[in-house]
């Protein structure tokens, strides 16, 4: 009955190798992980690896606060990540910073000018019809008469914006590949002020349904107030043109800006918007080598969009110059103005006028994404070369030797032979962070940052802190008087309730430090957490083992002076059974 009894009790303690073979697998899988998915390296941060981070401070309209909320800010990084991944970027962060803020890190090698405007533009976008426009400098001048129409224009005003020829061509339409009359051109925008020769002409020629007689004094305000606006936009100067159109509902009519292909600004008043970004369906930069357009955007319109677009451009199509013309306007601002002849029912549509391949890029790259539901202003943009990057990195690595050397010394003075295993300890505890960190990276975007590596500095301490507690109960049990080996058995319970209780107080602390920070003192957190979580492993699965094995050796059961057990040097008590020993052979004699 005794055999049994002790193989159970021994069954825990006396199998360490078991212990040690299960993290031993763990590592080998873990590495071969790492190989097999081609990222033997951690991912480094933009301060460790070059790039660009860019902060955005969401604001939203007056009487409009509730809109910055947890499911905005979410949306608005969800397709500010598609915007940068859309350029072909790789391992950029998007990130929220607050209720209001997001942070953006753009690795180096991209275009950080094309990524800023990716990622900060609001990209709402309509199609507007126009009622008037004009060349901002130019002298103004009516729209052409319905004889006149087949004419041309003033010719100076044709000679200044000849060049700009946008066009709007459904490309799924049989005709319009077939005949050039199917393609929507614009003949010239044109000077015209056609709101202030007749506004109730100009009125009548929107596609709008007609006003019943009770709306009339209100259409005539509203007029009143866009001449009023249109008059004194002058879109020459940047922030005038920045407010022009703010506040305006997509159902309102409006004024805004825009620059032409000869580079003039022109101004423009525009009805209510018949169709909306929502409505296009995808969006692709296309060269076209067809026609002297050069860069394009195709779009293909959903099954409502597709309809709305049909029907304004059939309305469109009936007017004469500027009023057959269509606005398109992204955040506004008018980025084509293309003019119809007839109605355009294949789904698609193209806008040309004065792109290079980034900026027909970035438009198509915006409307298949879709507008953010919020807007964002720069607060800050910190570009760090890669050089830079590179001497933090290696600054880092050099505060880390420095920090392991330290503890090594210490632990090399003090407990001599016990050194090994606590500096073997390390270097498992080491392996383990590095290649879970390299794994991290491709799967949850982990990047390791300068207070990343400032936290696996901190772990070097915690780490070694739990050998020194266990040292130390194994120790006090030698100084009592017992052997090694029962003494590294009886130690374990105390050493691991203080072990766990330690743990857990520094794991709380960078859990909560992680909950409650941002940027990239949440990388500091999540390595402190990590490496804590980590230690908890090599402690049960590795330090603990090898002690149990070491301690059946001669240099370390024996108590050899260098093995940091010497029971002399440790003060330790003369054996605790020697005291009992006299007494057993009197009760003997007595019976």
């Amino acid at each position: 009955m005794a055999s049994p009894k002790k193989g159970r009790s021994a069954s825990p303690q006396g199998r360490p190798g078991r212990s040690l073979a299960l993290i031993l697998i763990a590592m080998v899988a873990l590495t071969g992980g790492m190989f097999l998915s081609g990222h033997t390296t951690p991912r480094l941060g933009i301060d460790l690896a070059g790039g660009t981070s860019i902060t955005l401070r969401a604001e939203a309209e007056p009487g409009q606060e509730s809109a910055i909320n947890k499911t905005n800010m979410a949306t608005a990084v969800d397709i500010m990540e598609r915007r940068v991944n859309g350029l072909g970027v790789s391992e950029a962060e998007v990130q929220t910073q607050g209720d209001r803020n997001i942070i953006v890190n753009i690795p180096k090698g991209t275009n950080s000018k094309q990524a800023r405007d990716q990622v900060g533009t609001t990209a709402k976008l309509y199609f507007r019809p126009v009622i008037a426009t004009e060349v901002v400098g130019a002298a103004a001048t009516t729209s052409p008469s319905p004889s006149a129409s087949d004419g041309a224009t003033d010719k100076a005003t044709d000679k200044a914006t000849d060049k700009a020829t946008d066009k709007a061509t459904p490309s799924s339409s049989p005709s319009a590949s077939n005949t050039p009359s199917a393609s929507a051109t614009t003949q010239g925008r044109a000077v015209t002020d056609a709101l202030k020769a007749d506004p109730s002409a100009s009125a009548s020629a929107t596609p709008e349904a007609e006003a019943s007689p009770s709306a009339s004094a209100s259409g005539a305000a509203d007029t009143s107030k866009l001449e009023a606006q249109y008059a004194a936009l002058d879109c020459t100067d940047e922030a005038v043109r920045a407010k022009a159109g703010d506040g305006a509902k997509p159902e309102d009519s409006t004024v805004a800006c825009g620059q032409n292909a000869g580079g003039q600004w022109q101004k423009y008043i525009l009805g209510p918007a018949e169709v909306d970004g929502t409505d296009v369906k995808e969006a692709e930069a296309v060269f076209n080598t067809t026609t002297a357009a050069g860069w394009t955007v195709t779009m293909e319109f959903t099954g409502e969009g597709r309809k709305k677009f049909g029907d304004i451009t059939g309305k469109l199509a009936q007017n004469q110059q500027p009023q057959n013309q269509f606005a398109i306007v992204l955040d506004n601002e008018v980025v084509s103005d293309p003019s119809v002849s007839q109605a355009l029912t294949g789904g698609n549509a193209e806008i040309s006028g004065n792109f290079d391949q980034q900026s027909a890029q970035s438009l198509a790259n915006m409307l298949s994404y879709g507008a953010l539901p919020l807007s964002f202003s720069e607060d800050s943009v910190t570009t760090v070369t890669a050089a830079l990057g590179g001497e933090q990195l290696h600054a880092g690595l050099i505060a880390g030797a420095i920090g392991l050397a330290l503890v090594v010394i210490y632990l090399v003075v003090y407990y001599r032979g016990l050194a090994l295993i606590a500096v073997a300890s390390l270097l498992v505890s080491a392996a383990l962070t590095y290649v879970i960190m390299s794994l991290l990276g491709p799967a949850i975007g982990f990047a390791l940052n300068l207070p990343a590596v400032c936290g696996a500095i901190v772990a070097i301490g915690i780490t070694a802190d739990s050998f020194i507690v266990y040292f130390e109960r194994v120790r006090d049990e030698i100084r009592e008087g017992r052997s090694l080996r029962p003494s590294v058995e009886r130690a374990w319970p105390r050493a691991r309730r203080t072990i766990l209780v330690s743990d857990f107080v520094s794991f709380l602390a960078a859990a909560v430090l992680f909950v409650v920070t941002v940027g990239k003192v949440q990388g500091f957190a999540f390595t402190l957490g990590l490496t804590t979580v980590l230690d908890v492993v090599v402690v049960f699965l590795f330090t603990k083992p090898l002690l149990t094995i070491l301690a059946r050796t001669k240099f370390f059961g024996g108590g050899h002076p260098w093995s940091g057990l010497d029971p002399k040097r440790l003060g330790a008590k003369p054996p605790l059974r020697r005291s009992r020993r006299p007494s057993a052979p009197i009760e003997t004699k007595e019976a």
